[in-house]
Formats: structure tokens, sequence, C-alpha cells
């Protein structure tokens, strides 16, 4: 347990609306717009041309790609390299998602800094699944912070320029930052308490969890409106069936509509041998879905926009943007 009180973390206001926008993203959020924001899925492997290509198709059509950090526990490459070689080579904003699972305090720092030096300006604070969920289940851990003692961090880093043991650095950090919560959570309650810690430790913005249940989503948004804070909504196009089982199955907390998953299994290479017939399919099953539920969003919550976790799916962005 990390020795940061948690009561100092309770009944303070580290909201700073004197903050820079200094990414893209705060940018254009702070502009008001309805924004898109993509995901981009680095794996076990030290090549990253699928990566570069995901982020070369999504481009066009978003304000920034989430680079992950080991999802579900699994050991890949850190997120940090992708997110600077991503902007390096394509010019997309990266949002460089950090899990405390991993990292003590003194790495984070050392990766938070890296990652400003390397011109990275967003970083997602994270908790992480455990890492018992992942492909090396025996590795042990960290969790010396949570993620809203992180977000604490980073507010101390970029607002005054010291670390958690009040130390000064050497330099100036100019980043935006945010946490995740998860609209899902039953009971609802516990889950806003624990977003309003984050948004108290200085968050600049928020992502949820993948949702597909539209008036839950709704109800969740209209009862964190007292935060006033930005909050992206996450959505988790399926590029096909087998996905959706296995998100519906073993993803904790998620369940994916039947009807959905109904489609989706009739688009099976089985049923459908025909590939461009088949991936036409599967692409009017998710727009289907998800056009009018973003349509929804937009024009009855104060949601601040989307971020759409379609990894290696980015032919579905161009429909699904002008299909809202």
């Amino acid at each position: 347990m990390s020795d940061i009180k948690q009561e100092s973390l309770v009944n303070i206001d580290l909201r700073n609306p004197s903050r820079p926008a200094y990414s893209k993203l705060a940018k254009a959020i702070k502009e008001k717009g309805f924004i898109i924001t993509g995901e981009l899925e680095p794996k076990k492997t030290n090549d990253l041309t699928k990566v570069i290509k995901s982020a070369e198709k999504m481009k066009p059509y978003v304000v920034a790609g989430n680079c992950t950090d080991n999802p579900q526990g699994d050991a890949y490459i850190t997120s940090i390299a992708p997110s600077f070689i991503v902007q390096r080579d394509t010019g997309l904003e990266v949002v460089c998602q950090m899990c405390t699972r991993d990292r003590n305090r003194n790495a984070l720092l050392g990766d938070v800094l890296a990652a400003s030096a390397l011109g990275i300006k967003n970083i997602l604070c994270l908790t992480g699944d455990h890492s018992a969920l992942g492909d090396n289940a025996g590795a042990k851990p960290v969790y010396d912070l949570d993620s809203a003692q992180f977000v604490y961090m980073m507010s101390q880093i970029v607002d005054k320029g010291i670390d958690l043991g009040g130390n000064k650095i050497k330099g100036k950090v100019e980043m935006n930052f945010g946490g995740v919560v998860n609209p899902n959570a039953d009971p609802m309650e516990p889950e806003i308490l624990k977003l309003e810690r984050k948004v108290m430790c200085g968050a600049d913005f928020i992502q949820t969890q993948t949702v597909f249940d539209l008036d839950r989503t709704k109800e969740f948004l209209k009862n964190c409106e007292y935060l006033n804070v930005p909050i992206l909504v996450g959505i988790f196009p399926m590029k096909n069936y087998g996905i959706a089982d296995y998100f519906d199955k073993y993803i904790p907390g998620v369940n994916v509509p039947k009807h959905v998953l109904s489609a989706l299994k009739k688009t099976k290479k089985k049923y459908m041998p025909d590939k461009k017939e088949r991936y036409a399919a599967v692409d009017k099953v998710n727009l289907e879905f998800f056009s009018p539920f973003i349509k929804e969003l937009k024009k009855s919550t104060k949601a601040a926009g989307i971020h759409c976790m379609a990894v290696e799916y980015e032919r579905l962005f161009k429909p699904l943007i002008e299909g809202i």
C-alpha cells in the first residue's frame, strides 16, 4: 500500500482551470467539439509496422490515438516507444497509456519524464488489469499507487514541477492527462465516487471503458455532470464474430447485445465465404448499432466525444463518422 494517505486525496481539489491545453487533444476538447479518438495496440514484438499502418489509416478521422500498455495484463512492448514512433512517422498525436500495475512511483516518474522528453503530450493514468490474467501469470503486480494517485502525481509534476517526494524536477513537463471510468459498474455510485477522486486530483479528461447499453451510459453521464469534466465514451466495433464472442464471454462487466452477436455470427466465413461480402456484412452490423448510439449520445448528453477502440478495424472510421 502506498504511503500517500488515502484521505489526502479525498478532500482536496487539484483541478486547475488555468492549466494550458498542451496537446492537440486537450485543445480539441476545450473547443467544445464532439471529438473522436482511436486506439492502437502494439503487441509482443519490436516490429511496429502494423501499428504505424493503423495510425496512418485512422489519422484523417481522429484527433488522437491511444497507445495501449499491456492490455489484459499481457506482456507487450512498452507504450512509450510506439507512442513516439507513431507520432514521429505519421504525425498522429498519441495518448500514451501507463499502468500502475507494472511500475512503482519511481518507474512512473521516469517513464513520464522519458515520454515528455520524446514529445508525448498525453498520458492516460491506469491501474491496469491484474497480471494474473495475462500471458505471464506468474508476474507480480506492483500497485504502489492506484490510478487516482497517479493522476495526483501528474498534477504535481505538471503544475508544480515536483515529484511525490517533493523533489524538484529540472525542466518543464508540458502534458495533459486523464483517467478511466467504467459506466458498466453495478452499483453505479461507487464508480462515480472513484471518478470524482480522479477529477479532484486534477484529471484533464476521462475515457470510459467499453459500453453497449445506451440507457445506462446516458444515466451515468447525467449523474457525472456535476464534476464538469470532459468524458469520452468508449465504444468497441467488432471486426468479426470471434472477437465479439470472446469479448462477451471473457471481458468482465461487458456484455455484447445478443442481437449484435447473432447478426455477427451470420457473417462467419462458413456462411459467407466471399471475403468482400463478409467484410461488408460485418461493417453493416457495426454501423447499424453504433451510428444511432453515437448520434443519441451527441444529441442528448454532454459527452465530449467518442473513444473508438476499433483496433486494426480502421476501415470503419470513415463510414462511422459520416453517419454521425
